[in-house]
């Protein structure tokens, strides 16, 4: 939507018929009373620049004009006029603005008044300054009321001896003292209407719309579509479909209706902005959940928000229902990279379910892709996961074949992990990038049904929720990176970087990405991986593993020449020992000896 007001000019008056016309129609529509236009006067008007002309996506759209009378004493704000096919969308405040605006800056001597009858405009005048007065306070110009004998409610006027009417009579009377205050008020009421305009939606407003295919993305695009809105959709590939599924989403996307369909392949970079510091973290919420699903949407948000600028898009939609963390996220994303962007939520603002939106596709003829799922799969490289029925209470078991993978292999096997700097660079000796590993990992391990779990949370909302998942990469991956840090960072490395690696997780899973202490907190993890290489042997079974142990040039356990634990030492005695705890020991012991009694009470 683009709408444009501006001052007219002499170009301008090839449109005074219409803008005429169009004023006699809305006069009869109306049934009240609007003095009938002469297209001369609009004219002259136009051509000195004593008129506001607005234009509605290139099309002419309203107008209104100021005449002048006693000699500049007084200036009437005039034929106001939106055309019906534009009206509701806000053209008339700011035209009535833009006019006042006009008229106080070419007469800011003058009075300016305005008879209506219509109680939109006369409330936008009261907000501008004007006073309702009596007709003997507007001008007595004979050329003024004369042209009123056009109007159906004249001899009502000419009985009261032109002292009332139907009209209301509106007065507005320049104050030098408060010159200042007034044009800081006009521009207030100009700023708020321009905003309230951007946070409404019309017909053939451009809308991005956030499109997985799936049967809640699906039914916001028939429905956004039928609001005659013009829909955009977008997919961001986080790992979880293959080529031939995006084709078949953008087929069905462009099928329903949609203007264009973009798929944003984003693997690689959702590896390296996000997933390498939940490997560097080792972040498990509640030590089981790899955070699959709560990176990615956050992630996917981003992406999306930012498609959505490159289309200057008026809107943003998404498929988010009102019970869960996904719609924080994408709103957050939203509203931070496209503050001035409106956020559509269809399914959570209608409050509607599942066979709802069934119904209505079914209605709007759209073919039946989606009743026989019983169960939610979101997928991408970090995880899957997966709701269901027995997910909605804490005591049902999650069934065996609801998991995407089966078991495949019962014989155990052997794997090693290469890291360098934190990050995985070989998988059973054969070297490879970080994304390509974690997809070999996952087809491996998901061979054997490993990574399965039912996490239980607590959600951005405060409500716990259920879910299962399977994750075999992810957990595979962070239990042996951590097992690698444990032989090689200090004792207060680790103590430290499970604290911070705790609060970075806990801030993606509630959609505080976009925190700035988030890329502290990720440059804290990437240091202290600068010695984090080494190769990590586990043994692969069904539905488990157990990690063997781990080679590295940087273990800290291989530094014989000082102790084994629990056999030798070679860098101190029993002596040094002994005085070592005695000074160790001092704090509690003078406690203790002022506080005897606390320590026989346990």
């Amino acid at each position: 939507m683009n709408i444009k007001v501006r001052v007219s000019h002499e170009r301008d008056t090839k449109y005074a018929s219409i803008i005429c016309q169009k004023i006699h129609e809305s006069a009869l529509i109306r049934g009240t009373g609007i003095a009938k236009k002469d297209p001369e006067q609009i004219k002259a008007s136009m051509v000195h620049g004593n008129a506001i002309i607005a234009f509605y996506n290139e099309s002419l759209a309203g107008f209104s004009y100021i005449d002048v009378f006693q000699n500049k004493e007084f200036i009437v704000n005039s034929g106001l006029i939106v055309f019906p096919e534009f009206r509701k969308k806000g053209l008339a405040k700011i035209i009535k603005i833009e006019i006042f605006r006009l008229s106080r800056k070419k007469f800011p001597n003058s009075k300016i008044f305005s008879i209506t009858t219509n109680n939109t405009v006369i409330r936008i005048n009261t907000d501008l300054g004007f006073k309702p007065v009596s007709f003997s306070e507007l001008t007595q110009s004979e050329s003024f009321w004369k042209g009123c004998q056009s109007c159906s409610n004249f001899d009502i006027l000419m009985r009261n001896r032109r002292k009332m009417c139907l009209c209301t009579g509106l007065l507005y009377q320049p104050k030098n003292k408060t010159k200042k205050m007034d044009k800081r008020r006009e521009k207030d009421m100009y700023n708020k209407t321009i905003q309230k305009k951007n946070q409404e939606l019309y017909p053939g407003d451009k809308i991005v719309l956030a499109y997985s295919g799936g049967l809640d993305t699906s039914f916001c695009l028939k429905y956004l579509l039928k609001k005659e809105y013009e829909v955009h959709t977008v997919i961001v590939n986080t790992g979880g479909f293959t080529q031939e599924d995006l084709r078949i989403i953008e087929k069905r996307s462009l099928r329903i209706g949609s203007s264009s369909h973009k798929t944003i392949e984003a693997i690689e970079e959702y590896y390296q902005n996000c997933i390498k510091y939940l490997i560097f973290g080792n972040i498990l919420r509640s030590n089981s959940y790899p955070l699959s699903v709560g990176s990615e949407r956050i992630f996917q948000a981003i992406k999306i928000a930012k498609h959505a600028r490159f289309l200057k898009a008026k809107a943003i939609a998404h498929g988010s229902t009102g019970a869960g963390n996904d719609q924080v996220r994408f709103d957050i994303a939203f509203q931070i990279i496209c503050p001035d962007t409106i956020t559509l939520s269809p399914i959570r603002d209608m409050r509607i379910s599942r066979q709802e939106e069934l119904q209505y596709l079914k209605e709007q003829g759209i073919p039946n892709c989606w009743d026989h799922f019983e169960y939610s799969i979101n997928q991408g490289i970090w995880g899957t996961s997966i709701g269901g029925k027995e997910t909605l209470n804490s005591h049902d078991e999650f069934p065996e074949e609801a998991y995407p993978t089966k078991l495949k292999k019962n014989i155990r096997e052997n794997l090693e992990l290469e890291f360098e700097k934190g990050e995985l660079v070989g998988v059973n000796k054969e070297k490879g990038n970080a994304v390509d590993n974690i997809i070999k990992i996952g087809k491996i391990a998901s061979a054997f049904a490993i990574g399965r779990d039912v996490h239980i949370g607590d959600t951005i909302l405060g409500i716990k929720g259920r879910v299962a998942f399977e994750a075999s990469a992810a957990i595979i991956i962070i239990k042996a990176h951590h097992l690698l840090e444990k032989h090689i960072l200090t004792k207060w490395q680790l103590y430290w970087k499970e604290q911070l690696s705790n609060w970075y997780g806990m801030l993606i899973h509630e959609a505080q990405y976009l925190d700035p202490v988030m890329r502290d907190i990720e440059k804290f993890l990437k240091s202290t991986q600068k010695r984090l290489n080494g190769t990590v042997n586990l043994v692969l079974y069904p539905y488990r593993f157990h990690l063997v142990g781990v080679k590295s040039k940087f273990d800290l356990m291989s530094s014989s020449h000082v102790a084994d634990y629990g056999e030798m030492n070679y860098a101190w005695n029993g002596e040094d020992v002994k005085g070592f705890t005695k000074i160790l020991s001092n704090q509690m012991k003078i406690y203790y000896s002022l506080n005897y009694e606390d320590i026989m009470l346990k």
